[in-house]
């Protein structure tokens, strides 16, 4: 194959492949063909077209010198000036209205919006009420059953000393160990003037 004369010259690069021309014939396979060409050189940023500019009648004028009427100009020259007139005043008419009517359907959207995020935030609330509430009785149920437990462990440890008491033997009672000269001296008041012991050694109480 026979190399192009003026890539042949040394130290020019070859210059881009040839693509075999594809016509589109249906709009996915213009769509297709737009995202291989993309594709192909991913550095290349892709162009975004800008949003259309609205388009926004001519504003009146601010002074209207001579104001036409609907014979204006009948059968002369200046007719075709007033069916103009009429023609723009009739745009901005109908734009005026359908822009009011947009307005007017953004407010009601919003204020269904408003109402949808109110009715939602109202069952939200209820149901975290409700979920509080479940909560609150398990928090009881748990606490009554605690206290439960606790005395029913009271009960048992009292039963348990009881059941104690119950196997002791009985105890004697304690009498308090006196010793014979206070005795006697509970018996006989004289012993406590000093005389008890020479009793006591006597033999006589």
């Amino acid at each position: 194959m026979a190399v192009p004369q003026a890539n042949a010259k040394a130290g020019k690069p070859l210059g881009k492949e040839s693509q075999p021309l594809i016509i589109p014939k249906t709009p996915a396979e213009e769509q297709r063909l737009k995202l291989e060409r993309l594709m192909r050189n991913t550095d290349k940023p892709a162009p975004i077209p800008e949003r259309p500019k609205e388009w926004n009648p001519r504003a009146p004028p601010e002074f209207v010198r001579d104001v036409m009427g609907s014979s204006a100009g009948a059968g002369s020259g200046e007719f075709h000036v007033y069916r103009h007139l009429r023609r723009r005043e009739y745009q901005r008419q109908d734009f005026l209205d359908r822009m009011s009517e947009k307005q007017k359907m953004d407010e009601d959207y919003l204020e269904k919006v408003k109402e949808n995020q109110k009715a939602a935030d109202e069952r939200t609330a209820k149901r975290r009420k409700k979920r509080e509430k479940l909560k609150h009785k398990k928090l009881m149920v748990k606490l009554a059953k605690m206290e439960s437990k606790k005395q029913a462990v009271k009960c048992a440890h009292g039963s348990q000393i009881q059941m104690k008491r119950r196997n002791r033997p009985p105890q004697r009672a304690r009498r308090t160990q006196q010793s014979e000269k206070e005795r006697t001296t509970r018996r006989c008041p004289a012993l406590s003037w000093g005389r008890g012991d020479a009793l006591l050694e006597m033999g006589t109480l």
